[in-house]
């Protein structure tokens, strides 16, 4: 992650909290000094406590000292330590809320993450994010995609082309829609279109789509949507994908 993207939104983040101080913390304390460990309460992935946690009591100040740090990305077993910390009193009690925010959310995502993983272990298909993250966390959340074992899709709606049922009917049509992005782009980006029918998967190979998103279609449809594929072009399943089918489905 770009570290001064990072600073800039947990300065946010602090802000929003602290505005104007804490004034419970700051009339009860002065310099003392305590250390506080964070427990796993259940088996998870961690995320967040080197690039969340760490970053957000170095920047609230008073030489607040790690002592423990679970890598990101590593499976924690429940009563693990997250993270071990000593610092004073009062830069732990600021800090303390939005850190446990960040990483109870980042830890969540990259746990599940981790779990459509393994369903799909030993099959040549990635488990990747979308664009319906949490507005001002999109960095955060898609790199605990990252730290769970999946990968990233589009950062954002300039990073790659994606036609989806919304142009599709206003343009009147995948090839018309396909055409106009052709001749607006530079030949070095790839075009995917979001598909519900076998009807407009083959319109798709027609226009010579590079990338053909099967959406929200049952088993038996992606299964003759793939054989009618048949390798010219890569493919997508989305919709209706949990713990239960992502398997069957992959």
């Amino acid at each position: 992650m770009d570290t001064f993207l990072l600073d800039q939104q947990l300065h946010k983040f602090l802000e929003e909290d602290l505005e104007h101080g804490d004034v419970t913390t700051d009339a009860i304390f002065t310099d003392e000094t305590a250390m506080v460990q964070c427990i796993a309460r259940e088996p998870l992935v961690a995320c967040g406590m080197e690039t969340v946690a760490a970053r957000i009591f170095c920047l609230l100040g008073g030489q607040s000292e790690f002592g423990q740090l679970a890598p990101d990305g590593s499976r924690q077993k429940k009563g693990a330590v997250l993270f071990s910390l000593r610092g004073p009193v009062r830069t732990l009690l600021r800090g303390e809320r939005v850190a446990l925010n960040l990483i109870q959310r980042l830890c969540g995502i990259a746990t599940l993450t981790a779990r459509f993983v393994d369903q799909v272990q030993g099959l040549s298909v990635k488990i990747v994010d979308t664009r319906k993250t949490t507005p001002g966390l999109r960095m955060l959340e898609k790199y605990a995609v990252r730290c769970g074992g999946g990968a990233n899709h589009r950062y954002g709606l300039s990073d790659g082309v994606l036609v989806k049922d919304n142009h599709i009917a206003a343009c009147g049509s995948i090839t018309e829609a396909v055409q106009r992005v052709r001749s607006a782009i530079p030949h070095t980006l790839k075009i995917e279109v979001e598909c519900d029918t076998l009807t407009q998967v083959e319109e798709c190979l027609r226009a010579e789509v590079e990338i053909i998103m099967l959406d929200n279609m049952d088993t038996t449809t992606i299964t003759e949507a793939v054989s009618l594929i048949g390798g010219r072009a890569m493919i997508e399943a989305s919709g209706g994908v949990s713990l239960e089918t992502v398997r069957k489905i992959a």
